[in-house]
């Protein structure tokens, strides 16, 4: 298995593309799609630095998998899927998330609640393959109700649920989240071996510093500033909670929550077919 990582700087995000060698067979995980707020424009540029790699590459691709609905940045997952084919997965707690978010947007007469927009939702537990790398889906809950971890072989690509050692753990204060959730799953992460690879969600490397993607479970185990395998729930709790109520709103939450319900599609007008996002005023 190979990985290769891509980051976008403005969004502080990895995207991820696992590529099993001996089939050429590869799979997309958390992509981006660029979105200027203040414009209201939106570009491909991050995406289509992973559609020349594969193409480039004669590559096969055959999933775009979400880690969750992301709140801090656009999916490129339907994008992708028109250029270079795939299933959309994510995990079924997406339903939980449309429950919550469709009725802010007023999008229930226009988006499935039932999660049908994706290809796929994937249950705890359930198996499927990248050629021949066989990938087993946890669902990792905390962050958000949506959260779902890949085990490929010796690696877990865990999305917004643990960070680098010095930033500790994704934060809990999204409807749905629980810092209760999240210390069990980053605690069943600690029962992995130690030498198994954590591909991260995001990194905020300080100026001049390379952004780090990936640690291991001992690193994580011993080095994270916020959770380790001997902190009581408890201690855990109060600290994040604690730390949850200093932080402001992601910038694109707005934008980023309704078209990644749609699997990153923006909405769009029935009378012109032009794309749109809605800003509901004072409604969180």
């Amino acid at each position: 298995m190979n990985v290769e990582t891509f980051y976008d700087t403005t969004t502080a995000t990895f995207t991820y593309l696992i590529i099993d060698e001996a089939t050429s067979k590869c799979a997309i995980i958390d992509p981006v799609l660029d979105y200027d707020p203040f414009s209201g424009k939106s570009s491909t540029v991050n995406a289509d630095k992973v559609i020349e790699f594969i193409k480039s590459n004669n590559l096969h691709n055959e999933w775009i998998l979400e880690t969750h609905v992301h709140a801090d940045h656009i999916t490129a997952a339907h994008y992708l899927k028109t250029k270079v084919g795939g299933k959309i997965g994510i995990g079924s707690g997406i339903k939980t998330v449309l429950s919550t978010w469709l009725p802010v947007f007023e999008m229930c007469d226009d988006v499935p609640s039932d999660g049908s927009q994706f290809d796929v939702l994937f249950e705890e537990g359930d198996t499927f393959k990248i050629g021949d790398l066989n990938v087993t889906v946890w669902h990792t809950p905390g962050h958000t109700p949506a959260c779902a971890s890949y085990l490929v072989a010796n690696s877990i690509f865990v999305g917004d649920t643990i960070f680098a050692p010095h930033l500790g753990t994704a934060r809990c204060d999204f409807p749905g989240g629980s810092a209760e959730d999240l210390y069990n799953t980053i605690q069943r992460f600690f029962t992995l071996r130690d030498d198994t690879k954590m591909y991260l969600g995001h990194d905020y490397p300080k100026a001049g510093a390379l952004p780090l993607s990936c640690i291991s479970v001992a690193q994580a185990k011993s080095e994270n500033v916020q959770i380790s395998p001997s902190i009581t729930m408890q201690e855990y709790i109060a600290k994040r909670e604690k730390r949850d109520a200093t932080l402001a709103v992601p910038k694109l939450l707005l934008p980023a929550i309704q078209c990644n319900l749609r699997n990153g599609q923006f909405l769009v007008s029935a009378q012109t077919g032009k794309p749109f996002i809605k800003i509901p005023v004072n409604a969180i």
